[in-house]
């Protein structure tokens, strides 16, 4: 009988983290995937996730309609509290064997109290890693309830070990993403007009001759006050830099609202010649995109992992990945536009830095789909301090 594998993606990013392991559970003759669109993946203002995943040929086993609106705290903690009682509904609904959570939106947290109250054995993945914001508080308490760590790097096996879990249960497979990365690097050409097939606003450019930038810019939930002010840094570090930029929208986070008020003031009073805002992308685009840039900006884990891999200058400003593992591509600078600038300069002078392959090789779906069909099934656990 086939294992049936419970995956529940909340945002658009997630989906990315995950893509290659929900094709490699799918093609196995001893899974079967129950894929859960879920919170952000919904909602056409952040992207309409579910979109490209139905694109890429998986059928939705459940949507899980979550979000309050509000972009505060107080919608966050009460989405987190929808999501409980509605995620309760689609396992009991679905049975699966095997519930899987992606990384440390607080969404997640939800799916992980779900299943283990449910006596579900819960998969992690990339669990173990170090970064700022309430996302460090939701994915180590994901870890403690989770049965089945998939981490990304050794020094986060490391870490969830000296968390108290069973070493025979954590496995290092790399980032998903990063196949998506290598997959990449096999044609790496822009092989469409991002402007016809996104649409968007803003300016337009030749991307052929690679003189661009791209940003990604998110608030920070325990700064989500400042939210605004800290975008309008970037903002206008980029329009005195010059260089066409492809800008992203913001997340669902507490915070958003005020990222979004900030970027739709500045395109209004300032009128950017040389920035265009996009929603949302397929993710194999959106990485080629970045791979001919000149330099990515924000503070998206996609400058710290996949950049990585992809050898691709990185600007991270602000506390968002504080504490995550990175390459040497990266350059750290605060909410400051002069600082922003500086290091987008440097960046761009210095070109292209060598493939580092710290969060993976490209294979880690394969070693996922493969983990989740041969793990004993358990949903209990002591923990062991040593």
């Amino acid at each position: 009988m086939k294992r049936k594998i419970c995956v529940v993606v909340t945002a658009r990013p997630s989906y990315s983290r995950i893509r290659t392991a929900l094709h490699a559970i799918k093609a196995d003759p001893n899974l079967e995937l129950q894929l859960v669109a879920a919170a952000s993946t919904l909602l056409d203002q952040y992207g309409n996730a579910i979109k490209y995943m139905e694109q890429d040929g998986f059928d939705i086993s459940s949507k899980v309609y979550m979000v309050v609106e509000g972009e505060n705290l107080t919608t966050m903690a009460k989405t987190t509290g929808l999501g409980l009682l509605e995620l309760a509904t689609t396992f009991d609904n679905l049975k699966p064997d095997l519930v899987v959570t992606i990384a440390d939106r607080y969404e997640t947290i939800a799916t992980a109290i779900a299943a283990a109250y449910m006596n579900i054995p819960l998969v992690h993945i990339q669990g173990g890693e170090i970064t700022g914001t309430i996302d460090e508080k939701v994915r180590h308490a994901v870890t403690k309830l989770a049965d089945i760590h998939l981490v990304s790097t050794q020094k986060a096996a490391e870490n969830v070990i000296r968390m108290g879990e069973r070493p025979d249960a954590v496995f290092i497979t790399g980032c998903p993403s990063i196949d998506l990365a290598a997959n990449v690097l096999k044609n790496p050409s822009i092989d469409f007009d991002p402007f016809e097939k996104y649409k968007g606003v803003g300016a337009t450019f030749d991307v052929k001759n690679k003189d661009y930038l791209v940003v990604m810019q998110h608030p920070v939930t325990t700064e989500y006050e400042r939210a605004r002010a800290q975008i309008l840094e970037t903002l206008y570090a980029v329009k005195e830099i010059g260089l066409p930029t492809f800008w992203f929208w913001p997340n669902v986070d507490a915070g958003s609202d005020g990222t979004s008020k900030g970027i739709r003031m500045f395109r209004e009073n300032e009128r950017p010649e040389n920035i265009h805002f996009f929603k949302n992308m397929d993710s194999q685009d959106f990485l080629r995109l970045v791979y001919n840039s000149r330099c990515i900006v924000g503070n998206s884990s996609v400058g710290i992992r996949e950049t990585s891999f992809l050898g691709v200058p990185s600007v991270n400003i602000g506390t968002r990945e504080a504490g995550r593992e990175r390459g040497g591509n990266v350059l750290d600078v605060d909410y400051d536009r002069v600082q922003i600038r500086e290091a987008i300069r440097k960046q761009v002078a210095n070109g292209r830095y060598p493939s580092d392959p710290l969060y993976g090789k490209g294979d880690a779906g394969q070693q996922i789909a493969k983990i989740l069909a041969e793990v004993p099934l358990r949903s209990e656990k002591r923990l062991a301090y040593s």
